[in-house]
């Protein structure tokens, strides 16, 4: 654990011992376990890490401690272990919808990072997985997205199809109705029908409970189509929401991103982070480390390579081998 900076209340190694020795590990695995998924949502990857390590014998959390590595070796990029660690979770709990997601997307992620003939063989188990988060739990509204959007995007030969999409935005309609009209937004782009899309991802935003994710959603269609006055208009839009809805921390996260991207409005982008990690609201979606680590590039864009050092280091003080934080290059760049 040597480097690791724990949060006030988080149990070291030592006292972990202890408690086993007086007689307290029935509570300590479930105590240590929240606090793991407490470090993990606020982003400090090396003390999730730490935490999971010197639990001893978790017994029936067994596969809830290796789902929460799995996700914060996904959170660091690192597939290969995120998979192992999943494996392991369904392994011991086959019937619990959202392990299954979770190695979904972990396979997902490495397939994505696979060379060509292992991605496909590696893409038919993210099919598999996500359909089986579903069958075991119809209402999961994150794995009726990512199956439609898996769907959506894979080629017929793994299974994929846009009609098989359309059966789960059916679904996903008396779920969750924003993101079924998301679903079909990114369908009709598909069919390069963008005035249909446009108007779905409208209608996401008319419908729901938390507009600002879907303001950044249409933000970026109009990103990729560079119609940049709309977008910059659709940025507003985010910008009102969020201010609207303080829980909206992953609006501010993404919105940064998408202008980072666009290379258009850095001080806005590098307003939105700051607040991010300001916040409350921060969450595994959009890890603290990452936050950081984009608010380095923003800062190296306008010229501020003390402020993009500092952030680089905040970075890595929370996750020392995110592998993008650590390849960051603070030099330069021009405007």
């Amino acid at each position: 654990m040597t480097g690791v900076r724990l949060a006030p209340g988080i149990l070291p190694a030592a006292i972990l011992g202890a408690w086993v020795t007086m007689g307290f590990a029935g509570e300590l695995p479930k105590q240590a376990l929240a606090q793991a998924n407490t470090a993990l949502q606020a982003g400090r990857a090396d003390e999730a890490l730490a935490l999971l390590k010197h639990i001893p014998n978790p017994g029936a959390g067994q596969s809830e401690a290796n789902n929460l590595e799995c996700r914060v070796l996904y959170s660091l990029e690192q597939w290969n272990g995120a998979v192992e660690a999943c494996e392991q979770a369904v392994k011991l709990d086959p019937e619990n919808s959202n392990y299954h997601l979770w190695l979904g997307r972990a396979l997902g992620e490495k397939a994505n990072n696979a060379s060509f003939l292992s991605a496909f063989s590696i893409a038919k188990r993210v099919r598999e997985e996500f359909e089986e988060a579903v069958r075991l739990n119809p209402r999961n509204s994150d794995a009726l997205a990512d199956l439609g959007n898996f769907y959506r995007s894979a080629p017929g030969i793994v299974g994929g199809g846009l009609d098989k999409a359309e059966r789960i935005a059916r679904q996903l309609d008396s779920v969750d109705a924003a993101r079924a009209d998301e679903l079909r937004g990114q369908m009709a782009e598909e069919r390069k029908d963008w005035g249909a899309a446009e108007r779905e991802y409208k209608l996401a935003i008319t419908v729901s409970a938390h507009p600002a994710f879907r303001w950044t959603t249409l933000a970026d269609f109009y990103r990729r189509r560079q119609q940049w006055t709309q977008m910059e208009d659709a940025v507003q839009g985010c910008v009102s929401a969020a201010e609207r809805d303080k829980g909206a921390g992953v609006p501010r996260f993404d919105l940064a991103s998408l202008l980072l991207d666009a290379n258009r409005d850095l001080p806005l982008a590098a307003k939105m982070l700051e607040e991010y990690l300001a916040g409350p609201a921060k969450t595994e979606e959009a890890p603290a480390f990452l936050a950081f680590t984009r608010l380095a590039q923003v800062d190296q864009r306008m010229g501020d390579l003390a402020g993009a050092k500092r952030e680089q280091a905040e970075a890595l003080a929370l996750a020392r081998e995110y592998r993008p934080a650590q390849d960051l290059s603070i030099k330069e760049t021009g405007h």
